[in-house]
């Protein structure tokens, strides 16, 4: 089993947070200090819950995850809540409950001491994605604040309101319903909301987080301490300075980055459920065996021992899981595309950090994101903070909008005027193609459509004459249409050779001369954009509100030939692989597929594949010396590709048996298939390649 996770630090703190849980609930330090005990388990182990809660914020919100992540949690909650139902019958627990001690427990405390945390984030998940939807960021921002200012009230500072007897009577009544404040309303949705907006938080050199940590942290032990010495903590989960605290120590554990072939989530989720059981199972032990005093009065040695026992639990089951899983798409088809996630949120942050001044990045995703999937892109990028996109055509922006995909969606392409309810329903921006269509989609719209206006600055494919500039103005006055923003095409910007140089130059100017003129009438142009990914890589502009990145997002260059001024570490994000379905040896002198084209000049293995032309290998790549990767060794593809097979010769490729997997585009052992090699040989550019690659194959996805 494997987690794809690629922030090591968070993976490998979960592990750390879940042992920490464990502290609490056994006081590791209780038989040699109340004070070190307290402060290991009182203050430093209260990092934990709230690092859970960002991890699930930072990994969850701003996509469409959340409702699957609710049903995940409710699953895990009630699988939990009937495992501990055994104890509770044995402890007369549940002869206690009333109505109200019934939704008590389900609701808030989790019916077992430990299980609060998942009522918890479940209503706490639910309820800031509501916030966050609903409120803008800083009204978000304060409603969190607020809710957890109350839950300190009722938490560490209870004795500062403990004495007034309207506020005390009001938080005894929350008390009567949900046991304590650290609950899914006033506790959890500060830390979902701090780790979502990790995802878009602007790095900070690392002394000054490492600083920050270590100032914030002793300052919540100076509270800590002084809270208890006054005694005023009805309970210690709360603190003043825990949000900040947090915000330092995932700034810093965010900075440790690299994949984590381990699934650290499950086993830590998996000790922090079983460890409970593994504390009575202990205690039992210890009777038996005549070790009590070893593993239990011995608060360390109780720690250690239910330490052990909880990762041992948690491993075998987890080896057992692995026995019986589902087995993932890739592990079962016959040929897939695989699309590295954490490649294409880097690459969108490099680009986004490359773009100069107040330009932000407009994701290109036409064509199904280029064949990465264009819904499943538009929503790691919205929780990265990516806010525009652009589209082909309407068919594309409304998939992307019933998705749940936030931000500007720019069609790029001619939609019939008579759609217009379309664009306006799905909250689209539609491309004014000229100044005639212009005036047809306002003619037929009965509202209010948003619109760029296209400018031919010497392309001469839309948009209307950079020098029709009364043409231009009068698109701003008409009547349904609202100009939100203007931009052109740079024909020749992917070329440094000095005339396309000045062509482009030239582009440049013609488009900002029109806009400064527009300006000068009055006239609010809106957002300008001028910059398509090569663009941008080699004629930044501050001017622009938006660069239009399309194959530079997806780490390739549209030909390995292309100039470009700069390529902030992009990385390829898409891989694409096939498994082998049969191994045959063939003499010398033997022909293989249509035609008879390839006749085998020695003793020969052949693996035939299934995939073809109908999934995106080219026919004609065969001629231009189209390779696959296997054990990590280049393979010569031979014969004609059919539609839906073709043939590898691997005789130098080692052991080779059906089922292993070639590689066409992506990265095997030593070697790699770059896409702008495989374009090359198919005789085309990288646009195309990856914008044909069959829906038939299915995309997995690698975070």
């Amino acid at each position: 089993m494997r987690t794809a996770r690629s922030y090591k630090g968070i993976e490998l703190f979960r592990v750390a947070a879940a042992f920490l849980v464990v502290a609490i609930h056994t006081s590791p330090l209780a038989a040699y200090s109340d004070t070190a005990d307290f402060v290991f388990t009182r203050v430093i182990a209260r990092v934990a819950v709230p690092f859970f809660f960002m991890a699930t914020g930072f990994f969850v919100l701003n996509g469409t995850g959340v409702r699957r992540s609710l049903k995940k949690l409710l699953i895990i909650y009630a699988a939990s809540a009937a495992l501990y139902l055994p104890v509770n019958v044995y402890a007369g627990h549940l002869q206690e409950w009333d109505l109200l001690e019934l939704i008590k427990q389900v609701f808030f405390e989790g019916s077992f001491y430990h299980l609060w945390y998942l009522p918890a984030a479940i209503l706490g998940l639910a309820l800031t994605a509501l916030l966050m939807r609903r409120l803008s960021r800083g009204a978000c921002a304060g409603a969190v604040l607020a809710l957890y200012a109350l839950g300190l009230l009722g938490d560490s500072y209870w004795g500062l309101i403990e004495n007034i007897p309207g506020v005390s009577a009001a938080y005894r009544a929350v008390f009567a319903l949900a046991g304590y404040t650290r609950n899914g309303l006033f506790f959890a949705p500060v830390f979902f909301y701090l780790g979502a907006q990790m995802r878009v938080k602007k790095p900070r050199p690392v002394g000054i987080e490492a600083a920050g940590l270590a100032v914030c942290f002793a300052l919540m032990l100076a509270e800590a301490m002084g809270l208890r010495a006054l005694g005023w903590q009805r309970h210690d989960s709360m603190y003043v300075l825990l949000p900040a605290v947090m915000y330092f120590l995932f700034a810093l554990l965010m900075r440790a980055r690299g994949s984590v072939s381990l699934p650290l989530g499950s086993f830590s989720l998996l000790v922090y459920i079983l460890h409970p059981a593994v504390i009575l199972v202990v205690r039992a032990a210890a009777r038996v065996l005549g070790l009590w005093d070893i593993f239990v009065v011995n608060s360390l040695g109780h720690y250690i021992a239910v330490c052990a026992g909880s990762a041992a639990a948690s491993a075998v089951l987890l080896w057992l899981w692995s026995l019986i899983r589902p087995r993932r798409v890739s592990d079962t088809a016959r040929a897939w595309v695989e699309v590295d996630l954490d490649a294409l949120r880097n690459n969108a942050e490099r680009l986004e950090a490359f773009a100069p001044g107040s330009c932000s990045l407009m994701a290109v995703l036409k064509c199904d994101a280029y064949g990465h999937g264009a819904v499943r892109s538009a929503l790691e990028l919205n929780r990265i903070g990516v806010r525009a996109f652009a589209v082909a055509c309407c068919a594309e922006g409304v998939e992307l909008r019933r998705a749940g995909v936030k931000g500007l969606i720019l069609i790029l392409g001619y939609t019939p005027a008579d759609q217009w309810r379309v664009i306006r329903r799905y909250r689209l921006t539609q491309c004014a193609v000229d100044a005639a269509y212009a005036h047809a989609l306002d003619s037929a719209a009965k509202g209010r459509v948003d619109v760029h206006i296209k400018i031919d600055t010497g392309m001469h494919r839309l948009g209307e004459s950079f020098e029709h500039v009364d043409a231009v103005a009068g698109c701003f006055a008409l009547t349904h249409l609202r100009v939100t923003g203007m931009f052109t095409h740079l024909c020749v910007s992917d070329s440094l050779d000095g005339a396309d140089v000045s062509f482009t130059q030239e582009q440049l100017r013609r488009f900002f001369a029109l806009t400064d003129e527009l300006k000068g009438r009055g006239i609010d142009t809106g957002a300008l954009h001028t910059q398509a990914s090569y663009g941008l890589l080699n004629y930044p502009d501050g001017r622009c509100a938006y660069a239009r990145a399309g194959v530079a997002l997806y780490g390739v260059k549209s030909d390995g030939h292309d100039g470009v001024r700069a390529w902030p570490e992009l990385a390829p994000a898409l891989s694409l692989r096939a498994r082998i379905g049969l191994v045959r040896e063939l003499p010398a002198g033997e022909a293989v597929g249509y035609g008879r084209e390839f006749i085998t000049s020695r003793a020969t293995r052949i693996a035939v594949l299934p995939i073809g032309y109908g999934d995106g290998v080219f026919r004609c790549s065969m001629h231009g010396g189209a390779e696959a990767l296997v054990n990590g060794k280049r393979c010569p593809v031979v014969g004609r590709i059919c539609m839906d097979q073709l043939c590898l010769d691997v005789t130098d490729a080692g052991e080779v048996h059906p089922g292993d997997i070639a590689t066409f585009i992506g990265t095997d052992g030593p070697e790699t298939i770059s896409c702008e090699e495989f374009a090359a040989k198919s005789g085309t550019i990288s646009n195309e390649v990856l914008s044909r690659l069959g829906k038939r194959l299915p995309r997995v996805y690698r975070n």
